[in-house]
Parts: structure tokens; C-alpha cells; sequence
């Protein structure tokens, strides 16, 4: 043992077992221990002898009761080696003077080397750490004792350093407190040395190192840590200055007023803020597991100017519950559990310049059950104060990006149109997709599936097909700006419709049962736009061109090995493009580019005009430093040429 403590266990019945300690030393001529009997007792010398009995063992404690500490000078009953304690024990079990067990135990006991002493008064003069390492053996903490693995601890004897000495403290920490640096003459510690190094390297003694005042501390700092909070709201006092396009709306509590809104991925985000004036409309599938409620609608906004304002919040109850329960898992009975849930949540925010003046919300509410999944709808609406019709949002005259395309039906007595695309959910089918509007400058693809039999009409389907697909463009014009007026024919851009190839005389030819050429499956809705001007600084938009075009797919009935299933799937889908235009022609090219191609970088290998091209900053072959310098060796030896081609240069030889 080389603890004060050690324990060991008597298995079996301990009643009437006698416990007892003795003290043995190895006879030196025949080198064994002498015999052993039980007329011992539970205490010998220093030591202590403890028995816990139980139920089919004994725990037996054998302890050391003498003070380990190494002497200090004028002091008792402490250790005066570092090797306090070697001796050798005997613990026996007897029974009616039987031995029963027998327990051998070696004992070798170093001092403790924690300091329990009376701690001088005088006070330790520290040197200054700016001009002298502190102390030469940092790693000796304790005073009168030997720190274990601190081999510059001068307490530390020889015999204690063994323990140790492979496993010393290295570093400044374990008294290398003058280590050469890299940037020393003689030191070779660098891996790869450059060539320049001894004309840079640094001569010095040792005593004048970098490393002195590495335990310097110095004045401290109060650290800056960074907020999450935006820096208008960081400022105490600072008045709110107003809302620009696409700030994060904040709410009382300077926080940001957060409404569930879609993610790059696709899913949906519960605390995503709400930015100014970006209008969205956004379905979050959900079931009664899973429902959480939003932020409350008692929370008070920041206008812009620094007061806030409450939402006016009018609650209503579903009456379709179809277009928001996507799919239901189980039939309900009187024990399914339900509970009265927000279906959806509109959003209109009246806003003036920079400000918000007014916050109406309208929260639908219906019974969700379990098994249900229900698809909550979230809009958000931006509304002008000074707009008269709802539907001029914006007082910028060109489009934004992100914005619906507005369209109009000029052969209709209302002259309110559509231009829509999918937004299926559940199964895809045709029959429970809703529509969604075309957003400005985002292309997107959207689709659906249309259930088809076996024994379906291949004109039928076409007319069936072309007008799911029609029933997306409610519409003959699409506004040239965001804020077109119904009244003004200028202000708008006719459809241009290439309808699909009709293929009705053709459907006799093959008399195939579950084939059908020339299905009209494919809308694309081509949008052509360009920048005419900007205003304060934002580019205008204006839309020049739409076409609606169709693509034809052959369809056909498919089955496995044989055809038990009367309805097959046919994918339908509609396209959005946007194509930016210039809104200038090129300037087209002189008689000069046209005839004299050899300075034509896009039709010769090569290029005059980009002769110095590596010089410039356009170009990332290579780092620029070794670009500049090859082009001042090329300049210089070009130089070097012209000077010795000159005719006085040879006469200097």
C-alpha cells in the first residue's frame, strides 16, 4: 500500500470471527516472517484496524493514524525523510484461536505534500515580470514541500524526482522560463528556414527575451460583448429613426415580431421576423402533436417613431374546414381529442413613409383532431394609407422582386384578373391544389396530378388538361408597372397565347387503348422584363413582353404484370421564366470591327488589346505581387535591349 487507507473484504459469516493487526519484519538470517498467532488486538503501532461486518462479508479498513508531513525545522511528530513510512502488517481472522485468513500488507508512505503549516508574515518581494521572469521554478506552489512533476522544485529530493521524472512539467510553467525564440540566430526550432534568414535573424543573449512578462497581466479590460439585439434598439435613449424596406419590424420589448414563414428548404420557421413592406403568403402543415401557438397578438409593435401601437384583432370561426385539413389519418369517434386551434392568421399593416400607423389582424379558428393534419395559412399585407384601393400596395411605379404580377381581363365587365401557378399539398392531386400568384423576378415550377382511366377519351383529356392549365391565366393583359391603372389601356401588355397543337385527326390513327399523343401537359409562362430608369436611387422594372406556350407529352396507362388498377396519374405543370432584356439596343458595330477582325479578341487567339491584361487587376491567374514584378523584369529587360541596340552603345566598348 502506498496510501494512509486501504481496504480489503473477509468473505463468509463474520460471527464470532476475531479480527487483529500485528506487526512483522522479515527475519534477516532466514528471510521469512516469523509465525503468526491470534492473541493480537485491533491496534498496533500507528496502525488501526476497523471491521464493518454484512451479511456474507466483512469490509475491513486498515488505517494509519501518524501525521505525514515532512519536518519543518524545530518540529515534531511529523516525518523526517520523504520516505515516512516502510513497514510490514499481518491482519488475521481467528475463530477459537483457528486462523482463518491471513492478509499481508506492505507499506511504503511518502510525506504529503500539502502544506498544513503556519504561513510567515513576511512579505514576499515579487520582481517586476516586465524585466525579470517570475521566480525561476513557476510550477513550486507549495512552500516546504515537493510539488509533484515540478522537477525545478528545489524541495524535491532525488529519490522523490524518479517518481516523476519522466513526466515533468514542461515549458515556462515548468522553469524553462528563457527558451530561445525563432527569430534568434542560434536557434534551429523553426522547421523550414528561409534563405534571408541570417541577415534577419536576431543576436541576443537569453536574459533579454520575448519571453519575459509572460505571467504579466497588465491592466484589464471589461471585454465587449457583442449584442443580438439591432443597433438601433442597443442605444438606450436613441429615437427610432424609422423603417427602411426589409428592417425586421420590432415589437416592446425590442424584440422582432415574428409570424411563421417558409425557409430556403422549404420548411416552415415558427420565429421568423417580419420584414417592412415585404408581403408573403405562406401554408405550414401541422398536426395537433405538434401545434404550437405563434407570438401573442397582445404584443405591442414599434411604429418607427419610437411609440407603439396594438394590433386590432378580430377573431372568426372556420366554416370550410376542407381547404385547411389536408388529410385525415382516422375516422373520428366521440373519444378522438380536439382542440380549438388557429387555422389561419391575415395580417394588414397601414404604413406612411417610413412609419407604421395601423395593425389589423383577422384570426380564423377551428377544431383540429388528432389524426388530422392541418395546413395553417399565414399572410402578410402591406397596405399604403394614402392607397384608396387595396390592391395598389407600393407607391413605386416599377415592379419589385417578390411582388405578385398584376394582371387584368379586358374582355370581362370586371377587369380584375389572375396570373397563378400550383401550390398542391397532401397527395399533389389537381383536385385539392390551390393557386398561388406569380411573384415578380422569381422563376418557379410548380404541378400537379391528374387521375386518368384506362379507358379515358384521348380528346377528352386534352380539353380536360388544357383547361386545368387555363384555369391558372385568368387574364388577356399583364400591367407593364406595379401601380398600372385599370382605366389606361397604355399602362398594360396583351397575353401572347401559342395554343397547343390540336391532334383531334390524328386520334384515330393506332387505335391504341391506353395511349394518347399531344396531351397539352406542360404551361410555361415566358415574362420578359427590363430596368427603364430608377427612383431615388432604386431601379424601375417594367414587364415588355408575356407568352403562354404549351408542351405536348404522349401519355400512357401504366401498370405492372397486369393491368388491375382503373386509374392511372398524369403530371401536369406550369413554368415560370423571367427574362431580363437591355433596355437599349447594343450599339451595333462600325464598318471598321466588321472588316478588321485582327483586333477581335472574341474571334482571334490573339488579343492585342489585352496585351497588359496580367498587369491589371482583373486578372487572377496568379498573385498580383508576382504579376507586378514579371511585368517590371519584362519592362526592364526591354529597356536593357534598347539601350544596347543603340549605335553609341558599341562605341563604349
Amino acid at each position: 500500500m502506498s496510501g494512509p487507507r486501504v481496504n480489503s473484504f473477509f468473505l463468509g459469516n463474520s460471527s464470532g470471527v476475531n479480527f487483529s493487526i500485528i506487526l512483522s519484519s522479515v527475519d534477516e538470517e532466514t528471510g521469512k516472517l516469523p509465525l503468526a498467532n491470534c492473541s493480537g488486538s485491533k491496534r498496533a503501532g500507528d496502525w488501526n484496524l476497523n471491521v464493518t461486518p454484512g451479511m456474507n462479508a466483512s469490509k475491513v479498513t486498515i488505517s494509519l493514524t501518524r501525521n505525514l508531513q515532512l519536518c519543518l525545522p524545530n518540529a515534531t511528530d511529523c516525518c523526517t525523510t520523504p520516505l515516512c513510512v516502510v513497514e510490514m502488517l499481518q491482519v488475521l481472522a481467528c475463530r477459537d484461536s483457528v486462523m482463518l485468513a491471513r492478509l499481508l500488507i506492505q507499506a511504503e508512505i511518502y510525506v504529503n505534500s500539502s502544506f498544513t503549516g503556519n504561513v510567515s508574515e513576511n512579505a514576499t518581494i515579487i520582481p517586476n515580470q516586465v524585466f525579470h521572469p517570475l521566480g525561476s521554478c513557476p510550477c513550486d506552489l507549495t512552500a516546504g514541500a515537493c510539488d509533484v512533476r515540478c522537477c525545478c522544485d528545489l524541495e524535491c529530493t532525488p529519490d522523490l524526482k524518479q517518481l516523476f521524472n519522466e513526466s515533468c512539467f514542461n515549458g515556462v510553467f515548468g522553469g524553462d522560463v528563457n527558451p530561445p525564440f525563432d527569430q534568434l540566430c542560434s536557434s534551429e526550432s523553426m522547421e523550414y528556414i528561409p534563405d534571408w534568414f541570417p541577415f534577419l535573424c536576431v543576436q541576443s543573449s537569453l536574459n533579454n527575451t520575448p519571453f519575459l512578462g509572460y505571467f504579466y497581466h497588465g491592466s484589464i479590460s471589461t471585454p465587449r460583448v457583442p449584442s443580438f439585439k439591432i443597433p438601433l434598439q442597443t442605444s438606450p435613449g436613441r429615437l427610432f429613426t424609422g423603417y427602411r424596406q426589409g428592417d425586421p419590424i420590432m415589437t416592446e420589448e425590442n424584440e422582432y415580431f415574428t409570424i411563421p414563414q417558409q425557409s430556403m428548404a422549404g420548411q416552415c420557421v415558427g420565429n421568423a421576423p417580419v420584414a417592412y413592406l415585404h408581403n408573403f403568403d405562406v401554408k405550414c402543415l401541422t398536426n395537433l402533436a405538434s401545434y404550437k401557438e405563434g407570438l401573442p397578438h397582445d404584443v405591442r409593435v414599434n411604429s418607427g417613431t419610437g411609440d407603439f401601437i396594438q394590433q386590432n384583432v378580430i377573431y372568426r370561426a372556420i366554416t370550410d374546414m376542407g381547404k385547411f385539413i389536408t388529410e385525415s389519418e382516422s375516422l373520428h369517434t366521440a373519444e378522438v381529442l380536439c382542440q380549438n386551434v388557429t387555422f389561419a392568421e391575415d395580417y394588414t399593416f397601414i404604413w406612411k413613409d417610413k412609419n407604421i400607423e395601423q395593425i389589423n389582424v383577422t384570426v380564423f379558428l377551428g377544431n383540429l383532431c388528432d389524426g388530422e393534419i392541418l395546413a395553417q395559412r399565414f399572410t402578410v399585407k402591406f397596405q399604403s394609407l394614402k392607397s384608396t384601393n387595396a390592391t395598389v400596395l407600393f407607391g413605386n411605379p416599377g415592379y419589385q422582386v417578390g411582388k405578385p404580377v398584376k394582371a387584368a381581363n379586358m374582355n370581362a365587365s370586371d377587369t380584375f384578373g389572375s396570373l397563378n401557378i400550383w401550390q398542391t399539398a397532401g397527395r399533389g392531386l389537381c383536385t385539392l391544389a390551390t393557386s398561388t400568384p406569380v411573384l415578380f423576378g422569381l422563376d418557379s415550377f410548380s404541378g400537379c396530378v391528374l387521375e386518368v382511366g384506362i379507358d379515358e377519351d384521348c380528346s377528352l383529356l386534352r380539353g380536360n388538361v388544357t383547361e386545368k392549365l387555363n384555369s391558372l391565366i385568368q387574364a388577356t393583359h399583364v400591367g407593364k408597372r406595379d401601380n398600372s391603372s385599370y382605366s389606361d389601356v397604355n399602362d398594360w401588355v396583351e397575353i401572347i397565347r401559342l395554343d397547343p397543337f390540336n391532334s383531334d385527326t390524328n386520334v384515330s390513327s393506332g387505335n391504341l387503348k391506353g395511349i394518347c399523343p399531344d396531351i397539352p401537359a406542360n404551361l410555361n409562362i415566358r415574362i420578359i422584363f427590363a430596368d427603364v430608369g430608377a427612383l431615388q436611387g432604386i431601379p424601375q422594372q417594367e414587364i415588355l413582353a408575356v407568352q403562354i406556350s404549351y408542351s405536348t407529352v404522349i401519355w400512357q396507362f401504366q401498370c405492372g404484370l397486369i393491368c388491375e388498377n382503373s386509374t392511372s396519374f398524369l403530371p401536369i405543370t406550369a413554368s415560370v421564366q423571367f427574362i431580363k432584356v437591355p433596355a437599349q439596343p447594343p450599339i451595333p458595330m462600325t464598318r471598321f470591327q466588321i472588316n478588321y477582325t485582327e483586333f477581335d479578341c472574341n474571334r482571334n487567339d490573339v488579343c492585342w488589346p489585352q496585351l497588359f491584361y496580367p498587369l491589371t487587376r482583373f486578372y487572377t491567374g496568379e498573385p498580383y505581387s508576382q504579376c507586378l514584378a514579371k511585368g517590371l523584369l519584362l519592362a526592364f529587360l526591354v529597356l536593357l535591349a534598347a539601350i544596347m541596340s543603340n549605335p553609341w552603345f558599341s562605341k563604349l566598348w
